[in-house]
């Protein structure tokens, strides 16, 4: 049976009751938009009667600049999340979407949900701060507070557009957080322990399967390191056809050398092939190009050799491999193609762990990844010549957090005096490592043994 549906005033008041319900519900127009809410009562003629004092009272809260329909919270919040998911699939919507997304299902629905959107103001906000340190067990950053403050807006403006709310009634949000700690990164003699370690704790795998994935994971530390990448899927999403390989020799003239027609040309020799890569990533903050050096051309020939097979000339390393129908992923082991990210992080930990190096003397914060995008941007600031917008650029943010995270770095108020290339140099320079950064399993093996062994 279908819903039997009365008109009380041609287009602008209905009522109507749903299959299997004996309550009348109504739609009513105001301002040219059409509401519905239930009128509560199961006789016909005082459902008819509550639908004309709804139909009044919108129009009288209208008037007065008040939103003419309210709804929970809940449902508010899953309408915005269900807008931002058609954006998000029609290519339109933003990558924050993800983070609001989850910030709108974990946090806003579980403090705010029963609420009316109409009756959210600064002392539910208070409440909200206090649930919200409760359940994390420490005020949250300022950063994350960003975050969350921009997805309960989402939520706000799905129901002004909706007019359940009016842009008079929705209260302002303030990002009152505490301000983020220095972020751990690793100092010179550590980045040297850190990638001198890696050959011995691959070589220690207890399988073949076990070694390739360690490998992998020096490959990826390799590359946050040159590049300043944001860890995960910049890099872990990265394509061969997402890579365009360049060089540019540098040319020193020497001499000069007498040719067999009596000339004397100046005689040439090649000092620097300068090879680049230039890498199209996809995070965070969208699609952009970041420039790998040396070193990732070094990782990308090493993986493209293990994978497929191929050794091709310094000039040419990625012949048939970089091709525009080359859709395999970088970062991936010979046969497995999933990705194992999943796994590095405890890997890495693990690894840090092994040889003193997990903790940051400074912070007193574990390493993690992040640590090696943060050593990129303080090298970078600190030994080579780059200006701060050039690498807000590289690294995808803005000057703005560059000089918020960076700002204890005397350095920054005198970049173009620092000098430049230095880092790569005195990383690749490597240097004695201290005893402390020896792997403490290869350390409790040499202990076992005897003197006379």
């Amino acid at each position: 049976m279908l819903e039997t549906t009365l008109v009380v005033m041609d287009h602008a008041l209905v009522v109507y009751r749903r299959e299997r319900s004996t309550i009348w519900q109504c739609r009513y127009k105001v301002d040219g938009v059409w509401q519905r809410a239930s009128t509560k009562e199961r006789d016909v003629e005082k459902a008819k009667l509550k639908a004309r004092e709804l139909l009044i009272e919108a129009e009288i809260r209208k008037r007065s600049n008040l939103p003419v329909v309210t709804r929970k919270f809940t449902s508010v919040a899953k309408l915005a999340i269900e807008r931002m998911e058609d954006e998000q699939k029609s290519g339109k919507g933003k990558v924050s979407y993800s983070d609001y997304i989850r910030v709108i299902n974990d946090v806003m629905i579980p403090c705010l949900g029963k609420r009316s959107i109409t009756t959210i103001d600064y002392a539910a906000l208070d409440g909200l701060d206090a649930w919200r340190i409760t359940k994390m067990g420490k005020a949250p950053s300022q950063s994350t507070m960003l975050t969350q403050n921009a997805a309960l807006n989402r939520v706000f403006d799905e129901a002004v557009i909706r007019n359940f709310l009016t842009d008079a009634n929705r209260p302002k949000l303030e990002a009152k957080g505490r301000h983020s700690d220095r972020r751990p990164a690793f100092e010179l003699n550590e980045v040297h322990a850190l990638l001198a370690g890696f050959d011995g704790w691959i070589a220690r795998a207890k399988n073949d399967a076990s070694a390739e994935t360690r490998t992998l994971m020096r490959d990826y530390v390799l590359l946050l390191l040159d590049t300043g990448a944001r860890p995960g899927k910049e890099l872990m999403n990265l394509k061969w056809k997402q890579i365009k390989f360049s060089m540019s020799p540098t040319i020193t003239p020497t001499g000069t050398i007498v040719s067999v027609d009596g000339e004397e040309p100046e005689e040439i020799v090649l000092t620097n092939l300068n090879r680049t890569v230039e890498m199209t990533v996809s995070g965070k903050t969208g699609t952009r190009q970041i420039i790998g050096r040396q070193p990732t051309v070094k990782v990308l020939e090493q993986i493209a050799r293990r994978n497929y097979g191929i050794s091709n000339p310094v000039v040419d390393p990625f012949k048939s491999i970089i091709t525009p129908k080359n859709n395999d992923y970088v970062l991936r082991t010979k046969d497995d193609k999933s990705d194992v990210s999943s796994s590095f992080q405890k890997m890495l930990e693990r690894y840090l762990e092994e040889h003193n190096l997990l903790i940051d003397p400074k912070t007193e914060q574990k390493r993690v990844f992040y640590s090696l995008r943060h050593t990129y941007a303080t090298l970078a600031l600190t030994h080579d010549k780059v200006p701060i917008h050039t690498l807000a650029k590289q690294m995808g943010t803005s000057v703005l957090m560059i000089e918020k995270h960076y700002s204890h770095l005397k350095v920054i108020q005198a970049i173009e005096q620092l000098r430049g290339e230095e880092s790569r140099q005195l990383i690749n320079a490597g240097s004695i490592i201290d005893e402390v950064y020896k792997s403490a399993k290869v350390a409790k093996v040499k202990t076992k043994k005897s003197p006379l062994q």
